[in-house]
């Protein structure tokens, strides 16, 4: 039962070691620090406009849960938090509520919990291929917590490693391209593995608002599938590390497209948030490290997402940013592993550096 499963990837989540071994490329972007940020730190501005709605923060409470009673706690909990700091939110795989509607209510409880927020409704490409979905599951998805956009979650990876995946991923593109006319904008959105220029470019043909990388780093569903019964331990692990790592497929994605960028995977602090940023995304998402402050409650997680925002706000004014425009306009040194990926797929790294060196 997708019910069932629902529970195993939290329950696994929160007690097993599921993050990928390989690094989310972040320790590589080096901000160049400001000896006179000309700034006043209590004055740093970390509003933004999100999709024509304004956010406190460039914060994105990645979708997570959903399909259990258990589920339906933690998105209340976060739903909670992110209306009283003022980041977005979104749900994870709405399939489970849209084949028994009587698990609406794990969903919709966060549009209960957060009136003003803006929130992200979730269903995955696959069903939209194979599985036959149209513009009607996907507008019952937007309304079931009237959400303000919709992802469309690809995951090849976790679908593949699954023992009840589902494995057939052809015309999903076409499909999703059908969504012209849908109520709010859709979002592609990678769980985990990236997303490549090739790939980006034809997300943004086909209709795309946005693009969430989803990178490699952070949460490992193949790490997760892994410890499920039934499973393949040895394919998962072989697939734990697999993917684009987060901070290459963000350049990646901002290079190939216009489109707003959500830098999703492995996320970690307002540090990571600030680099993810200044990179030029949209906006960053964070899952794990809000997933186990949910277990506790809302007060938990605001606690944590006030101490990312703080963070946030100290990068910004030692890169000599008062507000968001002007981190994306700050100074990065890419090094390591990060350089070398750039550097094998022809994309220059020395821009990022120089944006203040004649001003």
């Amino acid at each position: 039962m997708i019910e069932d499963r629902k529970l195993d990837h939290i329950s696994l989540s929160l007690s097993k070691e599921v993050e990928s071994a390989v690094d989310t490329g972040f320790r590589d972007i080096i901000p160049v620090h400001r000896a006179l940020p000309e700034q006043s730190l209590d004055e740093i501005d970390t509003s933004t406009s999100f999709f024509g709605k304004k956010l406190k923060a460039p914060l994105v409470i990645a979708g997570m849960t959903g399909g259990h009673e258990k589920a339906m706690r933690i998105n209340e909990a976060l739903a909670t938090a992110a209306q009283e700091v003022g980041v977005a939110m979104g749900v994870g795989s709405q399939r489970a509520a849209i084949e028994d509607r009587g698990l609406g209510k794990t969903y919709s409880v966060v549009r209960e919990a957060a009136p003003d927020a803006f929130l992200i409704a979730n269903l995955g490409a696959v069903q939209f291929g194979a599985g036959g979905y149209t513009i009607e599951e996907a507008e019952k998805a937007v309304s079931m917590i009237e959400a303000d956009a919709l992802a469309i979650h690809l995951n090849p990876l976790h679908e593949a490693v699954q023992p009840e995946g589902d494995r057939d991923f052809r015309g999903c593109l076409e499909a999703v391209a059908a969504l012209e006319g849908l109520s709010v904008p859709w979002i592609a959105k990678e769980t985990g593995a990236g997303i490549s220029r090739t790939d980006a470019k034809a997300i943004e043909k086909a209709g795309a608002a946005g693009i969430d990388v989803g990178g490699l780093g952070g949460t490992s569903f193949a790490a997760v599938e892994s410890y499920r019964e039934g499973a393949d331990r040895e394919l998962a692990q072989r697939f734990r590390d697999w993917g684009i790592p987060t901070a290459a497929s963000t350049i990646e994605v901002l290079e190939a497209t216009s489109l707003p960028v959500i830098s999703t995977g492995g996320l970690r602090d307002g540090v990571d948030l600030a680099k993810a940023l200044a990179l030029g995304a949209a906006a960053g998402g964070m899952a794990l490290p809000l997933l186990k402050e949910a277990v506790k409650g809302p007060e938990a997680v605001k606690k944590k997402l006030s101490h990312i925002i703080g963070e946030l706000k100290t990068a910004m004014f030692l890169m000599g940013a008062g507000d968001i425009d002007g981190l994306r306009k700050s100074d990065l040194v890419i090094m390591g592993r990060t350089r070398e990926w750039l550097e094998a797929r022809g994309i220059d790294h020395r821009r990022y550096a120089n944006r203040n060196i004649y001003k």
